[in-house]
């Protein structure tokens, strides 16, 4: 996917949307100092070309019960296409993983949420550790999270916007 070009209230309106997507378009367009109209047109736009994948609740773990966040690091026996989808197939049907990210060093990360270590351990050696082509489960328990964002970094200069604002597509709103 190629970058879509974003203009100053573009950044801005993502920048809102990122802090708090149940915002209705009157609110939003009156934060970002725009009028409803044109204000809609682009958050749609935004919507259209990928930049606002989809809007969702964040949730606090704590309060359903889930109070072990850990990071299990998995290697496989082999790299073979099979065996690294396969074990991608089986570990994308559990719920308890938040992300997995195929890595450089161990083979996968997986960050997870549990009720406990109880639940971990069953996760990491009953569930993980069984499929095949697993040949090693290390697991890193997150004692404190120091910082957690949701929000990507998107500010630019004022030499990027003013690169950008010239190429901007105005038509398509």
């Amino acid at each position: 996917m190629t970058a879509v070009p974003l203009d100053a209230t573009n950044i801005r309106i993502l920048n809102q949307l990122q802090q708090d997507a149940s915002l209705t378009n009157v609110e939003l367009a009156s934060r970002i100092h725009l009028s409803p109209s044109p204000c809609l047109s682009r958050v749609k736009f935004l919507e259209q070309n990928g930049v606002i994948e989809r809007r969702v609740a964040l949730l606090n773990p704590q309060a359903l019960g889930l109070s072990v966040n850990a990071f299990v690091r998995v290697r496989l026996s082999r790299h073979s296409t099979d065996v690294v989808e396969r074990f991608a197939a089986a570990i994308s049907d559990m719920d308890e993983v938040m992300e997995l990210y195929l890595m450089s060093d161990f083979d996968y990360v997986l960050r997870v949420m549990m009720r406990d270590i109880d639940a971990l351990e069953r996760f990491a050696t009953a569930r993980v550790s069984r499929i095949e082509g697993v040949e090693q489960v290390k697991t890193d328990i997150v004692l404190r999270k120091q910082r957690h964002k949701t929000a990507l970094p998107i500010h630019r200069t004022a030499a990027d916007l003013t690169m950008v604002s010239d190429s901007y597509p105005r038509a398509a709103y």
